[in-house]
């Protein structure tokens, strides 16, 4: 019997690979002081803590420790393992400013055990659903809790759940949405990797209310130990007969399988999982009907996210008013944001809806790593939009982003500095859209092609006054007329950097600048002769012999040859070229 659990991860570390050294090296301190028996050391995919270094969590002395390093595990083997004592130099200082909801368990459990789960409370929201609770009476819970879908689109989930379970039919499922597709974006990974059987739990809820037998874990195959892990929670929810014949010996019987997804975007909409689960093409079809009423196999079927399902038993025992407590009027409590871009602590946050962005990126995330000014803050991932720094204070929900130009998606968070171009980024997002089209509908299988060429030629210094109105017709075309979610927000982006940066779009056209030297055709590099020292390292490293002249006269670049790869720029420690 275990006396003491000790989590561990190594958040700086660039790769899994690190964490798990650094696990070993733990281990093996632990039986050199024969304590493998009494002391069980658990390495956790998420510990709520970022950019910390190694980060150690004790159990039951509720101690957690950060920036550990290695020649510190003896002295903490031998103080708070075997003496209970607290190290204080070690200690984390918590932030205030998070709420952990969805990551409760994350970095608290083993997410192999369903022993640990069970001793935090796990499947007792589920005993309360089956033994005391009618369908009825939890979509009137999750009604009063205010929950919306945490995917993206922010539709009550208690909505979804009632139409699916008024719909009579011999057959329904339910799904589970962890195709998490945007780029930075691991939210759904992490709670999957450190805490599955919240999601299990939330999703044979969610079977129960609206009258399902079977479900799916829709899961991107390359998240390999988010399958493994939920593999393995759901073998275990068999052995322990809450999953299959009869659960908790009710008459309710529940079976839930994994289907791997190829990586693809559009696979994250609701009709295009569906066509792949049934081994079809991934892509999306006219609706309605909606998958509530016509969805798998042509069968009623409600679709939550990974998010979305791991709130359900936190709402079931801690109460729906509780939850709804937290949050604003509209958007009720917490979520997970991936926290990346410049920012000095990035990482996953989980936050009160409400919470301001300027919150967000300085109390939590520290700020820029560049120290120089916030330029915008992009949300929602490529169908997303910028928030210009001047309305960071704009308290974070699903109405106040979209009347802003922006989503709140599934929950994507990038900061930009000064040294970002919005025409760059414009370009980058719908470059991605564009790769990850089904291609199924002209508006946006053309219209998101057109635009990206039109961002290139203004990119390039190549672009026209009336670039700036063809694109807005284009975008707005695609809203209207594309057929799902994927070409409908594709230009999101453009229109809302040109809500808030047209200047830099008319720039780039007019002036053939980029003021963030991002777009390299704009870039014009020179030598500043009074600062050149004439050390030749910038000769010596040009890869096309750009840089002429000698030690005596001087040297300067000939922009003809000069193919702006910014080699001689990075190299020279005297400032002496400029770049504009």
């Amino acid at each position: 019997m275990y006396t003491k659990t000790v989590f561990l991860k190594d958040t700086g570390a660039d790769t899994e690979e690190r964490t798990r050294q650094v696990y070993s090296v733990f281990i093996d301190l632990i039986r050199n002081h024969n304590l493998q028996d009494q002391v069980q050391v658990v390495r956790v995919a998420d510990i709520g803590i970022y950019n910390q270094g190694i980060v150690i969590e004790i159990l039951p002395d509720n101690v957690l420790y950060a920036n550990v390093k290695e020649e510190d595990f003896s002295r903490i083997i031998d103080t708070t393992i075997k003496e209970s004592k607290v190290i204080e130099d070690l200690l984390y200082k918590k932030p205030s400013k998070q709420l952990r909801i969805v990551l409760r368990n994350c970095g608290r459990i083993n997410p192999e055990s369903i022993e640990d789960y069970i001793a935090k409370g796990g499947y007792l929201a589920l005993k309360k659903v089956l033994l005391e609770m009618t369908p009825d009476a939890v979509i009137e819970e999750m009604k009063k809790s205010g929950l919306r879908g945490r995917g993206g689109a922010g539709y009550p989930t208690w909505l979804k759940w009632k139409f699916t379970r008024q719909v009579t039919a011999e057959q329904k499922y339910v799904i589970c949405n962890a195709d998490e597709g945007d780029p930075g974006a691991y939210m759904d990974r992490s709670v999957l990797e450190g805490d599955p059987h919240s999601v299990v739990e939330g999703l044979i809820i969610a079977a129960y209310t609206i009258g399902a037998s079977r479900g799916y874990f829709y899961i991107r195959a390359e998240y390999p130990l988010a399958v493994e892990r939920i593999r393995l929670a759901i073998s275990q929810a068999y052995e322990y007969g809450l999953l299959g014949k009869s659960i908790l010996g009710t008459d309710f019987d529940f079976d839930i399988e994994i289907r791997l997804g190829a990586g693809a975007f559009v696979c994250g909409e609701e009709t295009a999982l569906i066509a792949s689960i049934e081994g079809k093409r991934g892509t999306p079809r006219p609706r309605p009907p909606y998958p509530s009423v016509k969805g798998l196999w042509d069968k009623p079927t409600a679709i939550n996210n990974v998010e979305t399902l791991a709130n359900v038993p936190y709402i079931i025992l801690e109460g729906a008013d509780n939850f709804a407590k937290i949050g604003t009027a509209t958007s009720k409590g917490t979520k997970v944001f991936a926290l990346t871009g410049k920012v000095k602590n990035s990482g996953l946050v989980e936050v009160p809806m409400g919470i301001t962005l300027r919150e967000i990126v300085y109390d939590i995330g520290g700020g820029t790593i560049s120290g120089k000014p916030i330029k915008a803050v992009q949300t929602g991932g490529p169908s997303g939009g910028v928030v210009p720094e001047e309305y960071l204070d704009t308290p974070v929900d699903y109405e106040n982003l979209q009347k802003l130009g922006s989503i709140m998606g599934s929950g994507g968070m990038i900061v930009m500095d000064e040294d970002d171009c919005m025409v760059d980024i414009a370009r980058f997002y719908l470059g991605f859209c564009v790769d990850e089209s089904c291609g199924k509908c002209a508006p946006c299988r053309i219209g998101g092609f057109q635009m990206l060429k039109v961002l290139e030629r203004i990119a390039s210094g190549k672009g026209k006054s009336a670039d700036i109105s063809l694109l807005k017709r284009i975008a707005f075309a695609m809203q209207k007329a594309s057929l799902c979610g994927l070409g409908q927000t594709a230009a999101n982006p453009v229109l809302s950097t040109l809500r808030y940066f047209e200047n830099e779009y008319k720039e780039h056209i007019d002036e053939r600048y980029c003021r963030a030297a991002k777009c390299v055709e704009l870039l014009n590099y020179t030598i500043i002769q009074e600062k050149c020292k004439r050390c030749t390292v910038c000769v010596n490293q040009c890869p096309v012999k750009a840089i002429a002249g000698s030690r005596e006269t001087g040297f300067s670049i000939n922009v003809d040859t000069c193919i702006k790869c910014g080699r001689c720029f990075e190299v020279c420690k005297f400032k002496a070229i400029a770049r504009k």
